[in-house]
């Protein structure tokens, strides 16, 4: 019996370690480089955004390995969503999300995939927006602009980015509340979006202020409106869309993290506590204040609750805008 009792105790410590190796198992640490991919080209909202929070991750020494942007760009966000699809299961591979992600699938009904296939991680910014055009143009007021544009229907143009984008819907908006009419010009880029407005090849642009901030300080911008809530800091005589006498809902831009279909819960886990991390860092609060962002972290439930509600106000912004939307 003694001898028994004698072989009970090692084989109890095997046991434990048995079942103390799944456990440890379960930790999920990143092993190669990461793709963080965009659906925009370099300069636009999304590859910004993603390189600013690369720099972050760089200087506040975030993560073991390097984190490397990649450029999906083509179908509104569909491209970059199609091929995170595709890496189902896929532990290294992330995606910087914006409201095209939700916007353009509502609207195209050949659209195969939605941000339902995919796994939300975070929430992590509210972008507000400004509406410029070039230093020396005739308009010193939005109000002026679609008055000009009422007068010669579809001659004066914007630069922007696709179909579905936040640009886009501002002037459906504003053309429907305006009665006035002008043209949409798509650039893949954000600095072929500001290139075409500074070198005079369209009229007027929607765009974050992160990146008009440079062309706006060195005065080769003028800001005539502001697609925000109230008053950004920088801008104290511009007024809001509703302040200048624009009925039109305040549509802010929503960036946030997905992971391909398929990851397991543990991978999820680390990549929430990643970028909580990022959030809470010195360098991340700085860009946040720097480039007029507000701080929409969220995970969690709280995220699932903004996932599930948020396609209906998009759904209804559309609908304002004069949008049949497929879905």
């Amino acid at each position: 019996m003694g001898s028994m009792r004698n072989f009970a105790v090692p084989l109890i410590f095997m046991l434990a370690a048995i079942g103390a190796e799944p456990i440890a198992a379960q930790g999920f640490k990143p092993s190669r480089p990461i793709e963080f991919v965009v659906h925009t080209g370099p300069g636009g909202g999304n590859d910004v955004l993603a390189r600013a929070i690369v720099n972050v991750v760089e200087k506040e020494k975030l993560l073991p390995v390097r984190m490397q942007v990649l450029n999906k760009t083509g179908g509104g966000g569909l491209t970059a969503m199609a091929y995170l699809v595709e890496k189902k299961g896929e532990t290294h591979t992330i995606g910087l999300f914006a409201n095209t992600w939700f916007t353009v699938p509502a609207m195209r009904a050949e659209a195969r995939v939605t941000m339902a296939d995919l796994t939300p991680v975070v929430r992590l910014v509210v972008e507000p927006a400004v509406v410029a055009v070039k230093s020396d143009a005739p308009y010193r007021t939005l109000r002026e602009f679609t008055d000009a544009a009422k007068a010669a229907p579809g001659q004066l143009k914007q630069s922007g980015g696709s179909i579905g984008s936040r640009d886009w819907v501002m002037r459906q908006l504003l053309m429907r509340e305006s009665g006035a009419n002008w043209a949409f010009i798509s650039f893949p880029g954000g600095g072929e979006r500001i290139a075409a407005l500074l070198g005079g090849h369209v009229n007027i642009m929607v765009i974050e202020p992160q990146e008009a901030g440079e062309h706006i300080r060195a005065g080769n911008m003028r800001v005539i409106a502001q697609v925000a809530e109230r008053r950004l800091a920088p801008f104290p005589n511009v007024p809001t869309l509703r302040e200048a006498g624009f009925n039109v809902p305040n549509y802010a831009v929503m960036r946030g993290v997905v992971a391909p279909p398929g990851v397991p819960a543990e991978v999820i886990a680390y990549w929430e506590d990643f970028f909580q991390r990022v959030a809470q860092s010195a360098s991340w609060k700085k860009y946040l204040a720097d480039n007029l962002f507000e701080d929409g972290f969220q995970r969690g439930p709280e995220l699932a609750k903004f996932v599930q509600q948020f396609p209906v106000e998009i759904r209804n912004i559309l609908i304002d805008a004069g949008v049949k939307p497929a879905r």
